[in-house]
């Protein structure tokens, strides 16, 4: 299953595009540029490309897309949707992650990923949408919210980052 790019929809927002092997290295920046706020992910060390193979190859075009978000040959961002709990059952059911280089937050471009992912998951067959943000995450909390996400699930005090203990907070939407 092929992705067409949607940016017709907003001429003003870069073209996305399902991720390419070349792109992995941009894709292992973005996320190792979250790392130091302590905000987004539960690593607390800057990860290798090698590390994200298998994780790069889990993501099937038709089941579980991986697209960047690029303009003028610089990858902006990029969204993924991935297994949730890795069992037949649970196949309906996605968790997202949307990742922004530094220069490309705070302009629209998660709300304009997050528009598109709603959209296209019942073209995968995914009718449930998850996201899991830190409960400290303010910003990624209220971009889920606004487009009808709700808490399933607040784990309180479930991962230690330079010694605080931080909340994992558990959104999720029916979207088919």
């Amino acid at each position: 299953m092929s992705v067409t790019n949607s940016a017709t929809t907003d001429a003003n927002k870069p073209a996305y595009r399902l991720a390419r092997f070349d792109d992995l290295p941009a894709i292992v920046d973005i996320y190792n540029s979250t790392i130091a706020s302590r905000q987004v992910t539960a690593d607390t060390e800057p990860i290798p490309v090698e590390s994200r193979l298998a994780w790069f190859d889990d993501h099937d075009p038709a089941k579980r897309p991986l697209w960047v978000m690029e303009e003028e040959g610089k990858i902006l961002g990029w969204l993924s949707f991935s297994n949730f709990y890795g069992r037949p059952a649970y196949s309906g059911t996605a968790e997202l992650s949307i990742y922004l280089h530094e220069d490309a937050r705070g302009k629209g471009l998660g709300r304009y990923f997050l528009t598109e992912a709603i959209a296209y998951a019942p073209k995968i067959q995914v009718h449930t949408l998850l996201g899991f943000i830190f409960g400290h995450n303010t910003p990624s909390l209220k971009l889920f919210e606004a487009f009808g996400f709700q808490t399933w699930a607040n784990m309180p005090k479930v991962a230690n980052l330079d010694g605080i203990e931080r909340d994992l907070i558990i959104v999720g939407k029916r979207v088919a």
